[in-house]
């Protein structure tokens, strides 16, 4: 089964093994006696693969161990070698029953493979009354017998026994020395490290180690002839391998979490902060956004106003003014669905005892529609009171309220009051405009534009001009359109538009410029949050060491450790963000019950972003700690306190 050949092992400048040739052969048991620092240990360590030696062959079935990979010498300690420790080394989260089965896991048997296993192998050991029991539960003799039963899991062809009775009392020592011995009848090869000759007694074969040479051994025999060494089949990996992996890997992490409440939630601290941050700035935006675009609505969809003057401001604007043939010039073009005109003026309206300042707005027929006013009664006026510049009225909501305090919208209808000196009859009420940014306590009364221009200012002049664009037309190119052809006309261009759907556009981007500035700022509070996953990962796996060592000693491959503190770091992550996620939830829920503003809207899109960026954030700043987890040395792990 093994054959050592001039095996040396130096650490620094001492000199550890001299040139070890040892033979041992499948079913013998083997007691390595030595005192304390004459290598006995660091031999075992080699024989288990645990351990490196700096020089020499070594020889194992068919299997040249020292030209084999870690994960190849993973699977020789998987499929071939059962470890026995001195302290036992069973992980303390772990019951009984999953400290036996863990060899398995790593082997890729089921789950009720691998329960029926332990549980016979420790009912055989007299602890099928300690399944569920945790190492801290069981005596030294019973956490021994239950390190025995890991050891023969996956088969325990060679069993390497290291001090197995140092840190027990007589009775459990002879216990365990009676278990060897009867597996060794069984057929298994035993090798047993000691310093104790009476406990070496029991073996059939002593070898004695000083200096790091062999000075006696009971049965020398001269080493056989060297033999061809095979190389080891690659690994098959299956589904029920993947499916162990990731359950024992997120079933550790777990656990370790929960075994840490307080440092993980302060690792998930800053992903909850950052995840929280990009979920409500991004329905801060889209709330602001909606309440600016809904009060910029009774612009209209695709309509374009045209103004006297170059500008909001401009003091020239007085001096220049749209006209009747303006008017005329904007309803010829075939892609505007509707053009109104717009006049101003103010004055006193009275009604009866009450007699109040009002604004006087002569529009055109469409223009409610255009601006999105609704009508609590009545409608508006027509082409005929337009062409005969009729006396009548459309008043808002101040009005009815101010002027006719005590009558129903529909009770105000037919109602005539005086404005300016000229008799209106009210024909229609509207609804209030929530439209706007800001209440407003005006009085307005809407007449057609030709009643106000005709019979109340007596002035031709043309405030504005509202046109709505077809559908099927493009806006920017309809208020190019317009703007060419009022050049024409006019011979200059002495006014100036309002693109609805420009201020749209505009309002749209910049509140996509903010939300992405900010969304950078709370991206950075993510990767301060994933450098602090990233330490304490590093604290973890230095905590951890032992348990990493005692994992590769059962068969762990690389690719398992990594996993696990992979996996570790993406829950923290995960959990983090699901926690951050709801506590936007539950900021936007008060803001939303406080604000009488506007209200935040929830972005299913920034949620799932978040979700996806915290796993992101967790793979990138836990793969540093988990390559050195599963990078580390099995000795040097297990050697770890």
């Amino acid at each position: 089964m093994i054959t050592l050949k001039n095996i040396r092992k130096n650490i620094g400048e001492a000199k550890i093994l001299k040139g070890i040739d040892l033979h041992i052969s499948k079913g013998e048991f083997v007691a390595i006696i030595g005192q304390s620092g004459s290598g006995k240990t660091s031999l075992l360590n080699i024989i288990g693969t645990l351990d490196e030696p700096s020089s020499g062959s070594y020889l194992f079935e068919n299997y040249e161990v020292t030209k084999l990979d870690k994960d190849e010498k993973a699977k020789l300690r998987r499929e071939k070698i059962g470890f026995i420790f001195q302290r036992y080394n069973l992980l303390s989260l772990l019951s009984a029953k999953e400290n036996v089965a863990l060899p398995a896991v790593y082997a890729g048997k089921t789950s009720s493979q691998r329960d029926q296993r332990a549980k016979q192998l420790l009912s055989d050991l007299e602890l099928q009354n300690k399944l569920n029991s945790k190492p801290n539960e069981l005596s030294g003799g019973q956490q021994q017998r239950v390190s025995i039963a890991r050891a023969l899991m996956n088969g325990g062809d060679l069993i390497l026994a290291d001090e197995p009775t140092g840190a027990l009392d007589s009775k459990s020592g002879i216990m365990v020395l009676e278990i060897l011995q009867d597996l060794n009848a069984k057929g298994h090869t035993i090798v047993l490290v000691t310093h104790d000759p009476s406990i070496a007694a029991k073996a059939k074969r002593v070898i004695e180690i000083k200096d790091g040479e062999i000075i006696k051994d009971s049965q020398f025999a001269e080493l056989p002839k060297q033999k061809a060494s095979h190389k080891m089949p690659k690994e098959l990996k299956n589904y029920a391998l993947l499916k162990n992996q990731l359950t024992e890997c997120f079933k550790i992490a777990y656990s370790s979490i929960l075994s840490n409440k307080l440092r993980s939630l302060l690792t998930m601290l800053g992903v909850i902060i950052g995840i929280a941050s990009v979920v409500c700035v991004v329905a801060l935006g889209l709330g602001s956004q909606e309440q600016v675009l809904s009060s910029i609505s009774r612009l209209g969809t695709n309509t374009i106003e045209i103004k006297a003057g170059r500008g909001f401001g401009d003091i020239r604007s007085g001096r220049s003014y749209l006209n009747l043939n303006d008017l005329k010039a904007v309803q010829s073009l075939p892609y505007l669905e509707a053009v109104e005109a717009q006049v101003s003026t103010s004055g006193i309206v009275t009604y009866k005892e009450i007699s109040l300042n009002a604004t006087g707005s002569g529009i055109g027929k469409n223009e409610f529609k255009i601006k999105g006013l609704n009508f609590a009664a009545g409608s508006s006026f027509d082409d005929e009171d337009i062409l005969s510049s009729a006396n009548v009225a459309v008043i808002d909501y101040n009005a009815h309220q101010q002027i006719f305090t005590d009558l129903d919208a529909q009770d105000v209808l037919n109602k005539t009051f005086i404005f300016s000196g000229q008799p209106f009859r009210v024909i229609g009420v509207l609804e209030k405009d929530t439209n706007r940014m800001f209440e407003s306590t005006t009085v307005r009364i809407y007449a057609p534009y030709t009643t106000i221009m005709n019979k109340v200012t007596g002035d031709k002049r043309i405030k504005d001009i509202v046109a709505k664009v077809k559908d099927e037309a493009n806006p920017t190119l309809a208020e190019a359109g317009i703007i060419r052809l009022l050049e024409i006309k006019r011979g200059k261009k002495d006014f100036f538009t309002i693109n609805s759907d420009s201020i749209k556009q505009a309002i749209e981007e910049n509140t996509r410029t903010m939300t992405i500035l900010i969304s950078s700022i709370a991206l950075i509070a993510l990767i301060v949050g994933g450098i602090g996953v990233m330490n304490i990962m590093l604290v973890s796996v230095s905590e951890r060491t032992r348990e990493i060592g005692i994992r590769m000693a059962v068969g762990a491959r690389r690719e398992d450790i990594l996993m696990q503190f992979l996996i570790e770091a993406v829950m923290i992550c995960a959990m983090g963000s699901i926690l951050g996620v709801a506590l936007s939830f539950a900021v936007v829920f008060i803001f939303n019950a406080i604000s009488s503003d506007f209200l935040m809207i929830m972005s299913a899109s920034s949620v799932v972003l978040g979700l996806l960026s915290s796993v992101l954030i967790g793979i990138i700043f836990g793969f540093f700690p988990a390559k050195n987890a599963a990078n580390l040395n099995p000795i040097s792990a297990l050697s770890k306190e």
